[in-house]
């Protein structure tokens, strides 16, 4: 499909026409402060001198360890408009997975803030880049050749904010191209060392445009979302989504449910997005009832009784669905606002135009009919070009012809909509049959008391695996575990009936990802950890 002309294909287009089209829209509000369109303009053209002042060129990359909020923002615009490669870095990351992530992506510049969120990275930098106090490069990270502090506390052979800026001499002319590597997209790592994805400008750029316009975000729209910039999800379906349409962005460092709910009612944000975590959080937070929010649509990652309950309970009548993946710009395909709500709450979505999705028979490598689940393929403008100098990774990712695949399990209906299942590694295996968490915690959900359940496998003897399901209760609420399985066996099928069942009082001590996740493989050493306490 050719996508010139439907809309800006590189960051600095997209700026100039956001500018250009809502100068005194504001583009990123945070608690501690905001900007328009027309500042960000200024800001990333201050920025973009400083970066050329400090050796940046097309190409290069550059690492940025930074909660939400403008500074990356401007960093993230100012690095793309010269043809030059953002290293996203996640903040929870610890010492030994930043270093992997500089070293793996060869990155030659670096901005970390001092602090944020009681991480304190100048110290973490100095146990693994000693160096950093007197001269770069270092043994450790040869590549690395300049750290900017955000901050106080400014190493000796680092550089703050403020003397990065003022290093510019003159203004540099923007040089990108859409088929410039915007992005090195580092994936979570679940099987295997993190891996960089490279996506393009043109991939996100179109990514951010179309999966804005199925959500309905319109010029002056207010989006609140705290997924995290270094996050796809945050750099291009919040941040480029909003540049694209020219929507204002509220976001916060770190989810809060009474903090979020605060911020939608006093910016009266139009949308959010969340995923079933996230969704959870502000359906059920005590200060829901009494908020007046403003919401029109929204984007949730969640099963459909949850969206159903975005809809009802939080006004977000036009809510959509999407499935997507870091290698995928990230979004593959996704319900538009203007569908019914049924499609919509029962996430039968479109592919994104001109990306092609098949399904595919993980034994025979058949492709499947409508309605027969086997693994997700896909080919378009949206995929990664391959995975930072990991050739043979990528060899077994993409084929010779452009396929992706996925890992992930689905189906396409007789219209060609695509139905996701599971992340291939999460389904259970129960005797002979599969059995999705997804699908298990979707009808635990409907239980009045319930108000959180996640679900992982746990080795069976005789049946390979049984589900066990974890459940947080609403408040005052006491259920008892035998009272919620006999419940269960009376809604789903017998296999799916979790084996074992826990109430926790939440989640969080099982350690939540960063985009607000439950931790999936820690809840599943746990688990087996109480079935071996049991059994001796």
């Amino acid at each position: 499909m050719e996508l010139t002309g439907l809309c800006p294909l590189t960051t600095e287009d997209a700026l100039r026409r956001a500018a250009a089209i809502g100068p005194d829209v504001e583009a990123v509000v945070t608690t501690r402060g905001r900007i328009t369109y027309a500042e960000l303009a200024d800001e990333v053209a201050r920025v973009r001198a400083a970066l050329a002042a400090a050796g940046v060129g097309h190409g290069d990359h550059v690492a940025v360890c930074l909660g939400n909020g403008p500074q990356w923002v401007s960093l993230f615009l100012a690095i793309g408009s010269l043809g030059a490669v953002t290293v996203p870095v996640n903040t929870r990351f610890r010492a030994a997975e930043v270093v992997h992530v500089l070293r793996q992506s060869r990155a030659t510049l670096l901005f970390v803030a001092d602090r944020f969120l009681r991480v304190d990275f100048v110290r973490m930098l100095r146990e693994v880049c000693p160096g950093v106090d007197h001269a770069l490069p270092d043994p450790a990270l040869p590549d690395l050749r300049s750290v900017i502090v955000t901050g106080e506390d400014v190493p000796g052979a680092a550089r703050s904010w403020q003397d990065f800026l003022a290093a510019a001499r003159h203004r540099v002319a923007p040089s990108c191209s859409p088929e410039d590597v915007l992005l090195i997209q580092y994936t979570s790592g679940t099987t295997s060392t993190p891996k960089g994805v490279l996506l393009t400008h043109r991939g996100m750029c179109a990514d951010a445009f179309f999966s804005g316009g199925r959500m309905g975000l319109r010029p002056a729209d207010r989006y609140h979302s705290a997924r995290p910039f270094f996050h796809a999800a945050g750099s291009t379906l919040s941040v480029l989504s909003c540049l694209q349409h020219v929507a204002t962005l509220v976001t916060m460092d770190r989810f809060e449910p009474g903090e979020a709910l605060r911020l939608m009612e006093e910016e009266r944000c139009t949308h959010f997005s969340g995923n079933d975590t996230i969704a959870l959080m502000l359906l059920n937070h005590p200060d829901r009832r009494g908020r007046r929010l403003a919401l029109r649509g929204a984007w949730v990652a969640a099963s459909p009784t949850i969206v159903q309950r975005v809809i009802d309970e939080l006004g977000a009548r036009e809510c959509v669905t999407g499935y997507g993946l870091s290698e995928a710009s990230p979004n593959v395909a996704q319900s538009c606002w203007w569908e019914p709500e049924e499609v919509r709450v029962t996430a039968r979505m479109r592919p994104q135009p001109g990306v092609e999705v098949r399904i595919r028979d993980r034994q025979t490598g058949a492709d499947l009919p409508p309605g027969h689940i086997g693994e997700i393929l896909v080919r378009g403008w949206n995929v990664m070009l391959g995975y930072f100098d990991r050739p043979e990774e990528t060899a077994d990712a993409l084929s010779a012809d452009g396929w992706l695949s996925t890992g992930d399990l689905g189906r396409l209906d007789d219209s060609g909509r695509l139905e996701f299942v599971e992340r291939a590694k999460d389904l259970i295996r129960v005797g002979g049959e599969n059995v999705a968490p997804a699908e298990v915690e979707d009808i635990l959900h409907r239980h009045p008391e319930i108000r959180q359940a996640a679900v992982v496998g746990v080795p069976d003897e005789r049946l390979i695996e049984v589900p066990f399901a974890f459940v947080v209760l609403n408040q005052d609420c006491r259920a008892e575990p035998d009272d919620l399985l006999a419940w269960a066996r009376r809604h789903m099928a017998g296999f799916k009936v979790p084996r074992y069942l826990r109430i926790v009082e939440d989640f969080e001590g099982f350690g939540m990802t960063a985009s607000s996740k439950v931790q999936k493989r820690q809840l599943a050493s746990y688990a087996e950890r109480l079935m071996g306490e049991s059994a001796g």
